[in-house]
């Protein structure tokens, strides 16, 4: 079985830096959330259709972040069977009160809302404390007479932010659902948080869709119940008018006091080329400043925009060791940095079966079901990177094959595997774009022996070449434009795309039980 291991590392240094680079955690980690406990800051994030669920990460410095867990490790917590593209988990909220974490989400797989409880944020997290199934983006106030309030999106696209009590030694909600804010007219009023600061109790929501026209928008009150009064500068973050910038799409932020004043985290993407409207890695999770002015509203970074480089916070400086670029699978379990596709058979996995390698035993489920195929991936972060693999696969049938695809849904993904086609095992190359192969598959003949397979990423393209462990001569298999992997050109008519792209590692046998295992001796990751 493979298991999922911690990643612990520690390193810093008493240095303040003077800037910092946005994004701050890059690559697919949207619907960022923040707690503070003491000089710990944690956030969580969206995760849809990837296992295991809600990656928590830690920081000292709100700059440099260490992912440390998952707050949905089971399949009790997160149940995925056969959920749409960008289905399963969106928009979490952590918050940490009188010694316990909590997170509370949304499974729009038919589940709906929950929250799940640690004491220690690493893990292990409680089953699942389920409140209703309608709405999303369900957030929690503990206000200071021990109430707690249970805030979410209600009522679709020209829907509302409601409220209701949560009963914590219950586990259940009370009274009926209140509608306290409207927004300021945007559509989708949604991922709403609420602080109280200086008596007043704020509202902070977004608006306008999770697209260009993203916005961050604030209300107060002085009652957790309202009526709020809107910010007359609202919104107070977005570029919906800078299209020009090369940071898009900013929003979804919550807020957290720190010993250098008021910061926020909130998602945006960088379109490649700046200025186009394509994105392919994902929403990633930006840094910015807040200040509160005379008239005690908040203002983010000066002008309500984010910048690639910005003022860092005065805060020591706590930077974490980086992870080594290649994964020899040496260990009995998976790094953190693995992901499934929703709930997976671990029939499909071992680590144990061939030492010092990643075992897929490839089943009759492929990378086009909406299902879970034999595929461990991680996230692209960078958009020049190379990642490879060296792959041992001796296929029988040709329905077998295994290799790399780099997928951003079901029905988007580019694969370059190992194969057998005319009784001789080849290397093929293939783009599936609205669930069909466009143009030509291609091959490549290859010897016998472990064969090694790479995909080079540059801002606008992908390169799929492979090399026979027997030579040194890579072959260029042909190459794929990122924008047809991107969020704008899958659009919503199918099935929709949340998240970003994926390097991942798979096999299957195409309808049927792949006639040989495929394993993985190493993978790579690199940016030199």
């Amino acid at each position: 079985m493979v298991a999922l291991g911690l990643v612990l590392a520690c390193g810093c240094s008493q240095q303040q830096a003077k800037t910092f680079n946005n994004p701050v955690i890059p690559g697919f980690y949207p619907d960022p959330s923040i707690c503070r406990v003491g000089d710990d800051y944690y956030t969580v994030h969206s995760t849809f259709e990837y296992f295991p669920g809600v990656p928590i990460f830690h920081s000292k410095d709100l700059v440099h972040w260490e992912q440390i867990g998952y707050c949905l490790t089971q399949e009790s917590q997160l149940p995925l069977r056969k959920a749409r593209a960008s289905g399963g988990i969106y928009a979490p909220t952590i918050r940490y009160h009188n010694g316990t974490f909590y997170m509370i989400t949304t499974n729009v797989n038919g589940h709906g809302n929950f929250y799940v409880t640690a004491k220690n944020p690493a893990g292990p997290w409680s089953e699942p404390i389920w409140l209703d199934s309608s709405g999303m983006d369900p957030s929690l106030f503990f206000d200071n007479d021990g109430k707690v309030y249970y805030i979410r999106h209600e009522g679709g696209a020209n829907g509302y932010i409601g409220q209701r009590i949560l009963n914590l030694e219950t586990g259940k909600l009370e009274g009926p659902m209140k509608n306290i804010w409207n927004g300021t007219g945007g559509v989708w009023a949604e991922g709403p948080h609420m602080y109280k600061i200086n008596g007043k109790y704020y509202l902070m929501v977004s608006e306008g869709g999770t697209s260009y026209d993203h916005s961050v928008t604030i209300a107060r009150s002085d009652s957790p119940w309202g009526p709020f009064e809107s910010n007359p500068k609202n919104p107070i973050l977005t570029h919906r008018k800078n299209p020009k910038l090369p940071i898009q799409v900013v929003g979804h932020a919550d807020l957290v006091d720190t010993p250098d004043g008021w910061w926020l985290v909130c998602l945006a993407v960088r379109p490649q080329p700046p200025g186009a409207r394509f994105h392919h890695i994902g929403r990633e999770t930006f840094l910015a400043p807040v200040v509160f002015d005379s008239n005690g509203w908040p203002v983010v970074n000066g002008n309500g925009t984010i910048q690639p480089v910005m003022a860092a916070p005065k805060l020591p400086q706590h930077i974490w060791p980086q992870l080594p670029a290649r994964d020899n699978f040496d260990s009995k379990t998976l790094a953190m940095r693995w992901n499934y596709l929703r709930n997976p058979d671990m029939n499909d996995y071992s680590l144990t079966e061939r030492p010092g390698f990643l075992r897929l035993n490839g089943s009759d489920v492929n990378l086009s079901n909406v299902d879970s195929p034999a595929f461990v991936g991680r996230r692209q972060t960078d958009f020049n990177c190379v990642a490879s693999a060296l792959l041992d696969f001796n296929p029988k049938s040709e329905n077998d094959e295994a290799g790399l695809v780099v997928r951003s849904n079901d029905k988007y993904h580019y694969e370059i595997a190992a194969t057998l086609k005319d009784g001789k095992r080849q290397v093929l190359f293939r783009k599936v774009l609205k669930g069909k192969t466009i143009e030509p598959v291609k091959y490549a003949d290859i010897s016998e022996g472990p064969v090694e397979l790479m995909v080079k990423a540059t801002p606008l393209n992908y390169e799929f070449s492979c090399k026979s462990s027997r030579s040194n001569t890579s072959i260029i298999l042909g190459t794929a434009l990122t924008k047809d992997l991107s969020v704008e050109a899958i659009g919503f008519e199918d099935g929709m795309c949340f998240t970003g792209d994926y390097f991942g590692m798979y096999a299957t046998g195409n309808g049927k039980k792949c006639s040989t295992p495929a394993d993985f001796d190493w993978f790579e990751y690199d940016t030199d």
